[in-house]
């Protein structure tokens, strides 16, 4: 079985990707703007882990929150959108090479990929029902609560 313990990365997409990257994924909504998907030399780009336009504008006239921002996001992660491409990046996390989570962001220390970075080694403990097995739960509770065809 594949270790948990292997290097998750952040970096600027910017930069050139390097052989020690592993797979490269994107954790963005947008393109990052003037680059080329050949020089980008991604492998995934999971936009449903961005955080939300609204947050990530929030943020962007905000910068000096970045502990509210990080737990805005953390409860964004939380909502059954982000159940599949948590998923995704549970099993990427968890495979073999090493993963690198790309963001265009010029703060490259508070950033959304950093927040992931930090989910996936277990260094901040998620709110409740976030992870694929939360996000799984809160779809079949949603599921319940809808009401039955007549």
């Amino acid at each position: 079985m594949p270790s948990s313990r292997k290097r998750v990365s952040v970096k600027r997409v910017y930069e050139d990707p390097a052989p020690s990257d592993g797979t490269r994924v994107l954790v963005d909504r947008l393109w990052p703007r003037g680059l080329t998907k050949d020089r980008a030399a991604l492998d995934s780009w999971l936009k449903a882990l961005a955080p939300s336009n609204e947050l990530r504008q929030w943020y962007h006239s905000h910068p000096e929150q970045w502990g509210d921002f990080r737990k805005r996001y953390l409860r964004e992660l939380s909502r059954p959108q982000s159940a599949e491409a948590l998923d995704q990046l549970y099993r990427l996390a968890h495979g073999t090479k090493p993963l690198t989570l790309l963001f265009a962001s010029k703060h490259e220390d508070r950033n959304n990929a950093v927040v992931l970075k930090d989910l996936l080694a277990g260094m901040r403990k998620p709110p409740t029902g976030t992870g694929p097995a939360g996000a799984r739960a809160m779809r079949h509770r949603e599921a319940k609560r809808m009401p039955r065809p007549t």
